[in-house]
């Protein structure tokens, strides 16, 4: 295993199957994620506006670097249909060396990314 402070997997939820495609495909298209799994089928349950909700999603697992968090976050919020999205980083601590190498080679194209 190899140190992976600087990769980060971050989870965002949306309505449906493709919305996600199209949010994974603009992240990875601009560089800002090596790759973004797509999980349909997702139940969610949550409170919204004093409202218990339940609603299917589907989940974007999205790895990244964490030092393009914040490019990351700004494209998926212009893409996002949601008032308030769902994106959540948390830090991967270890993880196969040669896939995380392969994460941080990723780099953002830098045109018109958002």
């Amino acid at each position: 295993m190899s140190e992976a402070s600087d990769v980060i997997i971050v989870y965002c939820t949306v309505p449906d199957a493709d919305t996600g495609q199209r949010i994974a495909r603009h992240l990875v298209e601009y560089g800002l994620a090596a790759c973004v799994n797509l999980l349909p089928g997702v139940t969610s349950t949550y409170r919204w506006q004093d409202q218990v909700e339940t609603e299917t999603e589907a989940l974007l697992m999205i790895k990244a670097r964490s030092a393009g968090y914040a490019q990351l976050e700004s494209a998926i919020r212009s893409q996002h249909p949601y008032e308030l999205p769902e994106i959540i980083a948390v830090p991967v601590s270890d993880g196969l060396g040669e896939y995380l190498d392969w994460v941080r080679t990723i780099h953002t194209t830098d045109n018109g990314v958002l």
